[in-house]
């Protein structure tokens, strides 16, 4: 598609049925008139639910992503190419891997990556993942399995993480690596009257070894969704049809797979629920990956889990610096940050990570 909408009143009935032709959201007939409304709280991307109205006087509702309004958060993510990544992840990744992603019937980034159109099924009515309020143990295992649906069908398989686009140009992680420690500091001033400082000190700890992070997800393993929390999961999918659905592939990356479940059990779902159930959610993965044929020990996985937290740490901090500031977003950080802190002082990542990296 040479050209496609890049704001929600872009979108026409014209345009939809052409998009929609010989699908079965055009069962209905063809689309007469189109509405929409704001869903989700997404900051570096805009999220819409679209209303149908078709020839037979039927509706129906679709999904749809745009890049952000908000000219910071769409300049973060079209310097960390988020759009380009999401859009190339649904089109050349997505049909390989076991877990539940929506339908997607358009999937756009303009040149230069600065704007982009994904357009979904709708997955509705469904209950949204909320990173503020957590979640209980069943959600938890949910995600934890759909982590696994992720990992194994991707492990090592070099066609798939070996894609260029999912490799971060030298540069530009030279650029964000740079603004790392500008991004802390920027931390520590908003946020030093309100985070505990055990929390903020670990902050400050981690913030020299940044780079260290960075360099620890190579060789790759499998590939990583990169912000593995609540946020980006819907529960209870089409009414309780299905259990749950991962969203937000803006920061998909190749990788250690420890990532994604070091950040999900710090940032994702809160200190009292993970030390609860630590243990269980882990032998829970491990069991999950075994099933799909990739067998790992506890051993295997530990220190890369450890390590796995502070991705999240970094993740929190340098997004409340540099995307759109709200009072949910601040909440957002506070809370991943809480998480990411408590794991990583209770199994000591930093040290970990220095371990790891000969420092």
């Amino acid at each position: 598609m040479s050209e496609f909408p890049t704001h929600p009143d872009h979108v026409t009935p014209e345009w939809l049925c052409d998009v929609l032709e010989g699908t079965n959201a055009l069962d209905a007939g063809a689309v007469t008139s189109v509405a929409w409304r704001p869903i989700g709280t997404g900051q570096v991307g805009d999220s819409v639910r679209f209303e149908l109205t078709h020839e037979s006087e039927e509706t129906s509702t679709l999904a749809a992503k745009f890049a952000a309004e908000d000219s910071t958060s769409r300049g973060t993510a079209q310097m960390m190419r988020l759009y380009e990544k999401e859009v190339r992840f649904y089109n050349e990744i997505a049909p390989d891997l076991a877990c539940r992603l929506p339908r997607t019937f358009a999937s756009e980034v303009g040149e230069g990556g600065a704007t982009c159109l994904l357009l979904f099924e709708d997955l509705g009515p469904a209950r949204s993942g909320n990173q503020i309020a957590g979640c209980d143990i069943a959600d938890a295992r949910h995600a934890i399995l759909q982590a696994a649906a992720v990992h194994a069908p991707s492990w090592q398989r070099e066609e798939l993480i070996g894609k260029d686009w999912l490799k971060t140009p030298e540069a530009i992680a030279a650029q964000i690596g740079g603004m790392y420690a500008h991004a802390q500091t920027i931390f520590a001033e908003r946020y030093a009257d309100v985070l505990e400082p055990g929390y903020m000190d670990l902050c400050e700890q981690f913030a020299p070894h940044f780079d260290a992070l960075s360099a620890h997800s190579k060789p790759p393993q499998c590939l990583v969704h990169g912000d593995f929390r609540l946020d980006n999961m819907l529960f209870d999918v089409k009414g309780g049809a299905e259990p749950i659905a991962i969203l937000d592939w803006q920061t998909v990356t190749s990788g250690k797979a420890m990532t994604d479940i070091g950040y999900f059990l710090g940032t994702g779902i809160g200190n009292d629920l993970r030390r609860a159930h630590e243990d269980e959610l882990l032998e829970l993965y491990l069991s999950a990956m075994a099933a799909r044929g990739v067998l790992l020990t506890r051993d295997d996985i530990w220190d890369d889990y450890r390590i796995g937290a502070l991705s999240g740490l970094a993740t929190s901090v340098f997004s409340a610096a540099f995307v759109e500031r709200t009072d949910r977003g601040d909440a957002n950080f506070l809370s991943m940050v809480r998480g990411a802190c408590g794991l990583a002082l209770d199994h000591g990542s930093v040290e970990a990570l220095r371990e790891a990296s000969g420092q």
